[in-house]
């Protein structure tokens, strides 16, 4: 048996292209609802100081395309966090209450 130092290929995906006035959008928040067949993700934005979430975006998927999309996920925060460190999640309050906290004014010096 070979110690071959070298992986075997992976899989040949075609290229992907990003047409130029493609949207790009900030989202922060997610809704997710399924059935037996599919999964489906509304992506929206919750602005402080305005009612409701607008949403931007759904995306319908497979119950397989949105766990191979989980475990796509995983691999690259782990990669991310290999990285840059860990990616702490708030445990004393809500997660909405960290993103959208009122943030104090500065100090005015005088």
């Amino acid at each position: 048996m070979s110690n071959n130092p070298n992986p075997p290929p992976g899989p040949n995906l075609p290229p992907m292209e990003i047409p130029p006035n493609v949207a790009t959008e900030y989202i922060n928040l997610v809704r997710i609802v399924h059935s037996p067949t599919e999964l489906v993700f509304d992506y929206g934005q919750l602005m402080p100081g305005t009612p409701g979430v607008q949403v931007k975006s759904r995306l319908v998927m497979s119950p397989l395309g949105a766990k191979l999309l989980f475990r796509a996920l995983e691999e690259n925060l782990a990669k991310y966090e290999a990285a840059y460190g860990e990616i702490v999640i708030p445990r004393d309050s809500s997660l909405a209450s960290q993103l959208f906290r009122l943030t104090p004014p500065p100090n005015n010096p005088t």
